[in-house]
């Protein structure tokens, strides 16, 4: 199989895959084509890629490939690439609804990672989890920089300082990585989650869990969060208000797939905070969890800074870049048959369960609900 790999938009430092991914599958026997400058922003070089044994080509003889890497949507997708060939990412096609029905009108199939089935199985391949991981670590390194007191506690001779309070809100893969830094860096830090489940993870950590009863059930969904009633949202909002008004921190991670962020922490819960103190929002690209985020912006109100990032890994290149390699290697096994030839299994669930487009028709039907 031929594989391509694309140069990101300029807003984006990672690359799909570095040498050393490609050292891999040429060894599986697959041919690697990248596009000139595609890793230099992850310091990996055109000349990197020679000797792993890619061809370093232009932007439109990767469209030739047979499977094409690329992080974010290529919006020149529909012009460039050819008839049969396959087109995987990270496309978030439950915001992008109308961009998949174009790519299906002109016939592009297409598979996105961030809809693999969340089972054992595909935990290799599960890059939300590879790039989550960074971004918990980053939030709290990001908050620590942008924060104007120290994180541990200090005895000196001129006197002690408090460690700082830092607030989490979910405790999913960026919240637990994000748990753990904070308390590395002798921070108090307390965690809120809907799903009673996570509890004894956060406690392991040396977090301590802020209950809210009457939470609905997450259990199948796949590790993420789930929409609740008004009476628990309510008790929910009280309970935040509570821990906010004390923290010097705020890391917020909530989600919900296919829907806007939901929104957790009020202009007034802001207010209460005292002055130097920061929230880093991970959900910035699908709204925010505070009503003041700005995605891709920061924000000073009353004396709150407040972070809209949700695309920290790219600050962290080289080794984000080296994780999503990976988890894409493990994918594309599942899509290579007898002497590395492209082989698409529709009876592999995780195949299936991550293919948007094929055939010029959406086949996911979460995706497909979304237009209907």
């Amino acid at each position: 199989m031929i594989i391509g790999v694309l140069k990101e938009p300029p807003f984006e430092t990672r690359v799909s895959l570095l040498p050393e991914a490609v050292t891999v599958l040429i060894k599986k026997g697959h041919q690697l084509l990248v596009e000139k400058g595609a890793g230099e922003a992850a310091f990996a070089t055109d000349e990197h890629y020679r000797t792993a044994g890619a061809g370093v080509v232009s932007r439109e003889e990767v469209f030739a490939a047979d499977a094409i890497l690329s992080i974010h949507p290529p919006t020149d997708a529909i012009e460039a690439m050819r008839p049969g060939s396959i087109l995987i990412g990270v496309f978030q096609p439950l915001y992008r609804s109308v961009m998949m029905q174009e790519w299906a009108n002109a016939g592009i199939t297409c598979f996105s990672l961030d809809m693999l089935p969340r089972t054992t199985r595909a935990q290799s391949m599960d890059v939300l989890s590879s790039q989550a991981n960074i971004s918990g670590y980053k939030a709290v390194l990001l908050a620590a920089f942008t924060y104007s007191r120290y994180f541990p506690m200090f005895m000196t001779a001129a006197g002690s300082i408090a460690p700082a309070r830092v607030l989490i809100l979910g405790a999913g893969v960026a919240g637990l990585q994000a748990i753990a830094t904070a308390r590395r860096l002798g921070a108090v830090v307390e965690v809120f989650d809907t799903r009673p489940a996570v509890k004894e993870e956060v406690m392991s950590l040396g977090a301590k869990f802020v209950e809210v009863e009457g939470a609905a059930d997450a259990s199948k969904a796949g590790g993420y969060a789930v929409e609740q009633d008004d009476v628990f949202k309510q008790r929910q909002q009280q309970r935040i208000a509570d821990s906010i008004a004390k923290a010097d921190i705020v890391i917020t991670t909530a989600q919900i797939p296919g829907l806007p962020a939901p929104v957790l922490v009020s202009a007034a819960m802001i207010e209460s905070m005292r002055t130097g103190s920061v929230i880093i929002d991970l959900a910035a690209a699908t709204g925010g969890n505070t009503t003041l985020t700005k995605n891709d912006a920061t924000v000073l109100h009353q004396g709150v800074t407040i972070v809209g990032n949700s695309n920290l890994p790219a600050t962290m290149p080289s080794d984000a870049s080296k994780l999503y390699g990976k988890n894409l290697v493990s994918f594309l096994q599942l899509l290579t048959g007898k002497e590395a030839q492209l082989f698409l299994n529709w009876d592999d669930d995780l195949v299936k369960g991550c293919c948007i487009l094929t055939d010029k028709k959406i086949i996911h039907e979460r995706v497909k609900a979304m237009i209907s």
